[in-house]
């Protein structure tokens, strides 16, 4: 496969995983109509616009570094980051899955409408966080684009922290998600740990999306 060629299928990745962010956007807001419909409103947020600011920027920054910075295609890192970029996607759409209409993009404390203790949240609190912050990592470097990795590694970490502390003051306030789930770790499930040792609670329902939780969790876009 010529360079050209390979820059060429690398944008339409990036324009690809675009799209699905506006797809996402798209079933984000119609779940939050239908949560709006049973009293579950959207936590202020100042901090979300940045998010959606940074998750573009990180796209066509990789689009511009490997254009402009004539980036190669290593297949020693590009084929590994690409293996993990599809594992992220995958962990992603199984936590869209699990929280069914509860999925979105904000903060929403819909705890009361259920806990979602199932699927990846049987192991961890934050499973969304996780995918969302590899793929975004893994996704620049399929072709050469370290520097935006790097930088959009180190923004992330400081958005996600703003999002993360919010979501967590939200969900913490609820006996029912601190019974199913404050036992939980938050990102990195606990080595041969039993699924059902930290969650007594097993009633599927809220969580929200933050790139997800359990009751009115918040994905990021």
């Amino acid at each position: 496969m010529s360079a050209g060629v390979g820059v060429f299928l690398f944008l339409g990745l990036l324009v690809a995983v675009g799209i699905a962010r506006l797809l996402e956007m798209r079933l984000s807001r119609r779940h939050q109509r239908a949560l709006a419909r049973a009293g579950k409103l959207v936590e202020p947020e100042p901090g979300f616009p940045i998010m959606v600011a940074l998750h573009s920027a990180i796209l066509v920054g990789a689009a511009v570094e490997v254009v402009v910075g004539h980036r190669r295609f290593i297949p020693a890192i590009g084929i590994p980051a690409g293996v993990i970029f599809l594992a992220a996607n995958g962990l992603r759409w199984w936590v869209i899955r699990t929280m069914a209409g509860h999925w979105n993009v904000r903060v929403v404390d819909s705890v009361p409408l259920g806990v979602v203790s199932t699927g990846p949240f049987t192991w961890v609190r934050h499973p969304n966080y996780v995918a969302v912050f590899v793929e975004l990592v893994a996704l620049p470097l399929i072709h050469g684009a370290y520097v935006t990795a790097v930088l959009g590694a180190l923004a992330h970490l400081a958005v996600l922290a703003r999002r993360i502390a919010l979501e967590e003051r939200v969900l913490m306030a609820s006996p029912a998600y601190r019974e199913a789930m404050g036992g939980k770790p938050r990102f990195v499930p606990r080595p041969f740990a039993h699924p059902l040792d930290s969650s007594p609670g097993q009633a599927v329902g809220a969580r929200g999306g933050g790139t997800g939780g359990a009751g009115g969790r918040a994905q990021p876009p």
